[in-house]
């Protein structure tokens, strides 16, 4: 989709048609339907006691069925920049909404793990179009007046989603089969698909562009080699994943030098150009911790719960739903607060928030009371939920209108990978620590839960850097933000305030 600020498709609107401070319908479909996709990134994690059992495979496969999710999309979502470009709002909803109900379908009947992962690869890519295509429509038709409103309601898909998964997957489980987290899904996707066609309406212009293949299998070879590399260190010697980890670097580098030779054409698959915004540059690197601390205690979480403490999916469920559900009732309430006050009076508190519950997370045993579990995981949704709204909002409103779709699509890439990076960190971490453990002759309880403990450590010192990067994020993104970083001349030049030259990007 072309973002040119003179189509008249770009006008911001209310549900009725007309202008104000209505939240535009377009808007409310593309949030409901991203809501129910990226509700399949961590439906799986209440899961993978089950799943062991029945699909007979290890720890550090179950959660590769997460993992994998997370790694496509971050995979895909480069090529999405690309991609709304070449097609309308509608059509691109369209093959969104069909590739996921094609994975969904397959997860249902597969009849083994590796059909499993192949339907979850699948549900993933169809996802991965679901996010950009949300984000870079809400900055093109909703005023910058009322983003953080706006942005607060579209957190309930990008940020509660994720928390709620294995709250609603532990209700289901009790149900019956695992096959059921996606029987149940497949109807509700399939209604908002067929709702969501008959009223989207087309925003902006589509356009001829090309796409640079060799970006694309530089990027998904380099990030899925990372967090691979990374997962195998739990299985026992170091020599071969630290290999697979550096390929997946130099691939990354490659991709990076790739990039920035595309530049000089201005046909880059990803625009690196967003990274000399300061803003956004900052609210990226704190997005990307904070979805590597709420991942990280998501994936040890139920494993504590059901494997340590002897709870069902159900319990397990209802336990973590309260911590899903203040997230998603902070959602809207950040965000009109963020309106009014700015992002700092929200990120800074929200991030100190994320560091004390991790903290806590660290003194888990076999006899915590439930109600201080409970406590803890409600501190830290609800943390990250008064950090996230202002931080995309923040994040993307730095960046000119014409690297929209290129900002959003970086951060949902880089999202993912953080996401995944954390679950396979914390994984990795905890079973190397209960292995070591097992070999001084400690029970096997007793070395897992030693391995969360190291875990939970390793997150709470991550978390520590978002409070730092909290502190230089700045109140909101002024109009100096808004345009790219080349030199003006004097009688092009805005006039800017204090506050303005402050925020201006860097490069």
């Amino acid at each position: 989709m072309k973002l040119a600020p003179e189509s008249t498709d770009l006008k911001p609107a209310t549900p009725d048609g007309g202008s104000g401070r209505g939240t535009p319908a377009v808007i409310r479909l593309l949030v409901l339907a991203t809501f129910v996709v990226i509700l399949n990134e961590t439906i799986m994690i209440n899961a993978i006691p089950r799943l062991m059992t029945d699909l007979n495979i290890t720890e550090q496969a179950a959660q590769w069925l997460s993992t994998a999710f997370m790694l496509t999309m971050a995979a895909v979502i480069p090529v999405t920049g690309w991609f709304l470009q070449r097609v309308t709002t509608r059509r691109a909803y369209a093959i969104a909404m069909g590739v996921f109900l094609g994975g969904t379908a397959l997860a249902a009947v597969a009849p083994v793990f590796e059909v499993l992962l192949l339907a979850r690869i699948v549900q993933a890519s169809g996802t991965a179009v679901m996010m950009p295509l949300l984000m870079t429509t809400l900055m093109t038709v909703v005023p910058e007046r009322d983003r953080g409103r706006v942005m607060g309601n579209v957190t309930m898909a990008i940020s509660v989603a994720p928390a709620m998964g294995p709250a609603i997957s532990g209700v289901i489980l009790q149900l019956g089969s695992w096959r059921l987290l996606f029987v149940v899904v497949l109807p509700i996707a399939g209604v908002i698909a067929w709702r969501g066609l008959a009223q989207l309406e087309n925003v902006g212009e589509p356009q001829a562009t090309t796409v640079d293949w060799f970006s694309v299998v530089a990027a998904a070879g380099g990030f899925g080699s990372l967090v691979y590399g990374l997962s195998r260190f739990g299985e026992g010697g170091t020599a071969g994943p630290a290999l697979i980890v550096l390929a997946g670097l130099a691939l990354i580098a490659v991709f990076v030098v790739r990039q920035l030779r595309l530049q000089r054409r201005d046909v880059p698959l990803l625009d690196l150009r967003v990274l000399r915004h300061r803003t956004y540059a900052l609210s990226l690197l704190l997005m990307s911790l904070g979805f590597m601390a709420m991942l990280g205690a998501m994936i040890l979480l139920p494993i504590y719960l059901q494997n340590l403490r002897g709870l069902s999916p159900l319990e397990t469920g209802l336990l973590v739903m309260p911590g899903g559900l203040a997230m998603g009732m902070l959602g809207p309430i950040v965000g009109r607060l963020f309106d009014r006050f700015g992002a700092r009076v929200l990120i800074i508190p929200g991030s100190a928030g994320v560091v004390l519950a991790m903290a806590g997370f660290t003194q888990i045993s076999m006899t915590m009371p439930y109600w201080q579990i409970l406590g803890l995981h409600t501190l830290l949704t609800a943390s990250l939920a008064a950090a996230f709204t202002p931080v995309f909002t923040v994040g993307l409103g730095a960046l000119p209108s014409h690297l929209y779709s290129h900002g959003s699509s970086m951060l949902g890439t880089l999202q993912q990978v953080a996401a995944a990076f954390g679950t396979a960190l914390v994984v990795t971490v905890m079973a190397g620590r209960a292995e070591t453990r097992i070999a001084d002759g400690v029970t096997q309880g007793l070395a897992q839960l030693d391995g969360m403990r190291l875990a939970f450590v390793i997150s709470a010192a991550l978390s520590v850097a978002m409070v730092g990067i909290a502190l230089l994020m700045p109140k909101r993104a002024t109009a100096a933000d808004e345009s790219e970083p080349v030199a003006l001349t004097k009688a092009d030049e805005p006039e800017t305030n204090d506050d303005d030259r402050r925020l201006e990007p860097v490069g």
